[in-house]
């Protein structure tokens, strides 16, 4: 059985060094606990290849080392987190071998700054800023790296951090900042206390200038001289840029150099004295190079990028745009571009990275999402938006395949989104098939739990509330659906198009999507309220390719058509069967009461059925493929069947576990039935999986007798959080059966005697709880979509 990765989807971190762009072309990126490998330029589009697992952790900070040479087991990476460790990584070795290297453990809290940097000996210093008010400087000994020294920052917080060398002395340089106004000047310099002992970080200068914290820093070695260029961006939106020059001769403590501007301005210069790694001292001069306005926000972040012999400056902010600065023939530094975000009610950029080359730009939000600009080659100075991935930002509790013909996949997140995923191909016709996010349906003021689809274009989602909410696509989206995934047949869309909304909106201080039937166009000498807030206005797009982020927040909202009220507590659990006719529901519940499924006809939205078996919360509900059965599994321990009379009645209990049949012996979490509606699964905490089978004979009733558990599977010390049934059977006449565990591993077993086919770990598959898991409908192979707690969505080719 072989394995392939169709699609990974999953957001970035927030914080603002969670990102960087390798000079191998990769993009690296935390994303929860891993680092996702994201390739810009495949096959016509995008795509994340790998996942770097080795955290247990979120992962705060993410660094490419520049200048990495073959040394210490070729690493390239590193990286800083929550577990309060600095993991450096060989990115280039295979996927079946473990890309981490070292692991630097030490630091008494989280870790959340990091640097890394090859010195002109060749050994590479790595630098890691703590929550625990200390910064750690580490050097490779003996084929190990040891911390070599510990700097106390005593109560501080540590933002930025950037390692260079010193050009003449060689002596490298540690610049960092804290939660105050300044930037922190060190120097490695030999201990005089103590010569054995080696070098030593001594601090020898505090750049002073910002009135809020410094966020980021960055640092360049200017061309054709011996100049170093250190900006530092801060919270009260400017960013200035410092200059560290080396001098032959030091003939006062302080020296005054007049630059000419629009008027006479007396920068201040200092100097200091190193000594090199010859034992010779060695004098450079400080100055203030120049001060940037042109955010309104706070700045996160600024990178340096050398294009075509000309030195950029990229800064980003969290007033939603990213500039560019470039100087001109005076010195004099100015904005060249200004790209960013045009509408959406995102909170603006945590970070963003030149390409290695400079032709490209990649900026990451508050929300996680990614925006990525190319310079037009045809047109110099002209910047395009390119093709993005993304991804849920918070855990993912539920998913389902279009049930026509599989062409999408629809995910909830605690993040308080609904998002449709599905393959697209460029029209060129040496693309590869990629998957991208292409709706967002509902943009919430609750964190989801659950979701159903009762058709193509009809969906049921509840969140944290007590009612289910039904939405139906409108228009300007099945059109555009149709555009990117090259639908021919679709006769719901068909009716959809004809008479149907636009679109949606949401209004400001709401929770319902609002439908819009036609964009009004307010009068010349007026101001529309739409202008003020475009954020909440619907736009009709046409798209080509996947839209961007402030189109999927905007324009891609589906209509709200139904509330159901009827539930005394949250949601948890929803399902809706085949033909779409009914949903089972359950909410949270300590008494039975509250454990009732209420089950709704989705012609006049009403309750037709309450089915009562359970004392405490139904985690999963689910629908056998045929509609005559219902399955529910419960905190209670115990699972209950339902099975519909033949001629489309009521629902009648026909089987319910208890200690004599049940087999499970704690929490039972997950259910789902075989294609051919004979068989369904049960999973819980206890880490069994249970097949159940009802026997063919009929009962006295004249219905067949109830069913029985004849294949067990047990998993030592392990939960079982997720099953799914392939949507048909193997070569051999078994079923193959997916099975999710808490840890985030996947395993793939035939159902005859539970037979392992392929373990999926947590590098390939989930690294947190495993919510759901479900084989697309409609395809010749078999295909697995997962979920979890860790935020990511994959989609997985399995070949037999």
């Amino acid at each position: 059985m072989s394995l392939k990765t169709l699609y990974t989807s999953i957001a970035c971190n927030r914080t603002p060094e969670s990102l960087d762009w390798g000079n191998d072309g990769l993009i690296y990126f935390a994303a929860n606990n891993v680092i996702a490998v994201f390739n810009p330029q495949f096959h016509g589009s995008v795509k994340i290849v790998r996942t770097l697992f080795g955290h247990k952790a979120r992962i705060n900070a993410v660094c490419v080392i520049r200048n990495a040479s073959d040394c210490h087991g070729g690493i390239h990476l590193a990286s800083g987190s929550d577990d309060g460790t600095c993991i450096l990584w060989n990115t280039s070795e295979g996927q079946s071998s473990s890309p981490a290297r070292f692991t630097l453990s030490g630091h008494g809290g989280g870790v959340t700054s990091v640097d890394a940097y090859v010195d002109a000996s060749n050994s590479l210093i790595v630098a890691t800023g703590s929550v625990d008010s200390t910064i750690r400087l580490w050097h490779a000994i003996d084929n190990e790296f040891v911390c070599s020294q510990t700097i106390d920052l005593r109560t501080g917080l540590t933002f930025g951090l950037k390692l260079f060398t010193l050009v003449g002395s060689n002596a490298t340089m540690l610049a960092y900042s804290t939660d105050t106004d300044m930037v922190n000047l060190c120097v490695s310099q030999p201990d005089e206390a103590q010569p054995e002992a080696g070098n030593k970080f001594v601090q020898i200068e505090q750049l002073r200038g910002h009135v809020d914290w410094v966020r980021g820093l960055t640092c360049t070695r200017l061309p054709e001289s011996d100049d170093y260029l250190l900006a530092s961006s801060s919270q009260d939106t400017f960013v200035r840029l410092w200059r560290i020059s080396p001098r032959k001769t030091l003939t006062a403590q302080k020296a005054i150099e007049e630059i000419q501007f629009d008027e006479d301005i007396t920068l201040e210069e200092r100097t200091f004295t190193v000594v090199g790694k010859d034992g010779g001292k060695y004098h450079y001069a400080l100055s203030l190079e120049s001060v940037l306005q042109g955010h309104e926000g706070w700045v996160y972040g600024v990178n340096f990028c050398m294009r075509n012999n000309q030195l950029q400056l990229l800064s980003s902010s969290i007033d939603k745009s990213l500039i560019v600065w470039t100087p001109s023939e005076s010195g004099v530094w100015m904005e060249s571009v200004r790209v960013g975000e045009v509408g959406g009610s995102s909170l603006g950029f945590y970070g963003g990275k030149f390409s290695p080359v400079g032709r490209s730009i990649i900026g990451h939000g508050f929300q996680g999402s990614f925006h990525l600009w190319h310079e037009d080659t045809e047109q110099p100075g002209l910047w395009k938006p390119g093709i993005i991935i993304g991804g849920h930002f918070g855990g993912v509790r539920d998913l389902s395949w279009d049930p026509t013909g599989g062409m999408f996949l629809m995910t909830v997140s605690a993040d308080q989104t609904t998002r449709i995923h599905a393959p697209w191909r460029s029209r060129a016709t040496t693309a590869e098939e990629t998957w991208h996010e292409i709706g967002r349906p509902q943009v919430h003021g609750y964190d989801m739990q659950c979701l159903t689809l009762l058709s193509r274009y009809r969906l049921a989602s509840a969140a944290e509330e007590k009612i289910i909410r039904v939405f139906q696509a409108p228009s300007n989206f099945v059109q555009n659906f149709r555009a990117l995934c090259r639908v021919t047949e679709d006769p719901e869309g068909d009716s959809i198009v004809e008479g149907h909304p636009m679109g949606a909106s949401v209004p400001s201080l709401g929770l319902s999507n609002k439908a819009v039937y036609e964009v009004e166009q307010p009068e010349a000498d007026t101001r529309h309220i739409k202008d003020m807030y475009p954020e909440h206005y619907f736009n009709p797009v046409s798209m080509d390719v996947p839209p961007a982020e402030e189109t999927l927040m905007q324009n891609t909202l589906w209509p709200e058509i139904q509330k159901l009220y009827g539930h005394g507590n949250e949601l948890y659990s929803i399902a809706a069967s085949s033909d779409g006719s009914l949903i089972a529901s359950a909410c949270r519940a300590t008494s039975s009461d509250h454990a009732q499924i209420l089950l709704w006809d989705t012609q006049t939205w009403r309750i037709v059925q309450q089915l009562a078996a359970h004392q405490l919360t139904v985690t999963q509900l689910s629908f056998a493929p045929n509609d005559r059965l219902l399955l529910a599994v419960s905190r209670d321990r115990t699972f209950s069947v339902y099975e519909r009379e033949q001629d489309g009645g009521d629902f009648k209990q026909v089987m319910r576990s208890d200690k004599t049949n049940g087999v499970h012996t704690r929490i039972i979490w997950c259910c789902d039935w075989s294609h051919d509606s004979e068989t369904f699964v049960t999973g819980s905490r206890d880490g069994k999986a249970v097949a159940w089978s009802r026997p063919h004979a009929e009962g006295t009733d004249g219905q067949r007798g109830c069913f029985t558990s004849n294949r067990v599977l047990e998993l030592k010390n392990e939960s079982i959080t997720a099953v799914a049934f392939g949507r048909k059977k193997l070569a051999d006449d078994r079923y193959l059966v997916a099975v999710g565990l808490e840890k985030g591993i996947i395993k793939l077993y035939a159902l005859g005697q539970w037979n392992l086919l392929l373990n999926i770990d947590q590098s390939y598959a989930q690294h947190q709880t495993v919510q759901r898991l479900s084989f697309r409908p409609h395809v010749d192979d078999h295909q697995l979509a997962s979920c979890g707690d860790d935020g990511l969505v994959r989609v997985y080719s399995i070949e037999v």
